[in-house]
């Protein structure tokens, strides 16, 4: 009788967590070391591969991260993330998906050089989150996520390797307003990392900053011997000096971005 119960309870596992344990399998981890991986707990894992519990979008970047092509894609998919997203960001991808070199894709979890790849090469690729998340203007209101690993998701986008030092701290959000322009507009995306959040090795770079009362920003960072200024590329907004009583922070340097042409 117990029998026939897990022949019925197996029956009804969905095919995201099938899917699970046969990553897991393959890669040759427990439950311990798979959620390790994904810094969740063995019960978190036991309760996907049980289909009790789905894992969140973020999660299964990682896991499609993880896989490598082709299973990336199904991974992927359950995040959102489709073949043409991959292909509007990355155009010159579309000729060699057409002559059928799927099989040549590398999902990469880490960075790399920027050597150009040959044509028999495998085009090494990283997912990263599209964070439901806006860095706002000089003297408007941002969102309040300082923790961007905790932002919610709203979709993803695809990148070659070597644009992502670090993917597991790449994130990307939006920009509202036009304190950066003409460099950066309203409505562009930032692929930011957070990682790098050192105030000492960002001088002269574009960076994401938090205030407790005014949400993220966007901004360049410049020291000016014992002062730290975010400044704004556009003459009409005011800059900011860095200090103490002001309650900024900042949380992550931009790395590229993305915008519609005019």
């Amino acid at each position: 009788m117990a029998k026939s119960r897990h022949k019925s309870s197996a029956s009804f596992q969905p095919e995201w967590a099938k899917a699970i344990v046969r990553l897991r399998n393959r890669v040759g981890l427990n439950q311990v070391a798979f959620g390790d991986a994904f810094h969740c707990s063995a019960m978190a894992v036991s309760r996907w591969e049980r289909g009790i519990s789905e894992p969140p979008s973020h999660i299964y970047i990682e896991m499609g991260n993880l896989a490598g092509d082709p299973v990336c894609w199904y991974f992927w998919g359950q995040a959102g993330l489709s073949k043409e997203d991959l292909l509007r960001v990355v155009p010159r991808l579309q000729k060699r998906l057409r002559q059928a070199q799927i099989p040549k894709l590398e999902i990469a979890g880490a960075g790399g050089g920027a050597r150009k790849p040959k044509p028999d090469e495998k085009l090494q690729l990283v997912a990263i989150p599209l964070l439901k998340t806006v860095a706002a203007s000089h003297g408007e209101k941002g969102d309040d996520h300082e923790l961007l690993q905790d932002a919610p998701i709203e979709g993803m986008i695809a990148a070659p390797k070597d644009w992502c030092p670090h993917p597991s701290t790449t994130s990307c959000l939006r920009v509202r307003r036009n304190s950066m322009s003409p460099l950066i507009h309203d409505g562009y995306i930032l692929v930011v990392d957070f990682s790098q959040s050192n105030v000492g090795d960002l001088n002269g770079k574009i960076v994401i900053a938090s205030h407790q009362d005014k949400g993220l920003t966007v901004s360049r960072l410049k020291r000016y011997d014992h002062t730290v200024v975010l400044q704004s590329e556009n003459a009409s907004y005011e800059s900011i000096t860095l200090s103490g009583k002001q309650k900024w922070k900042i949380v992550a340097k931009v790395l590229w971005w993305i915008g519609k042409a005019p």
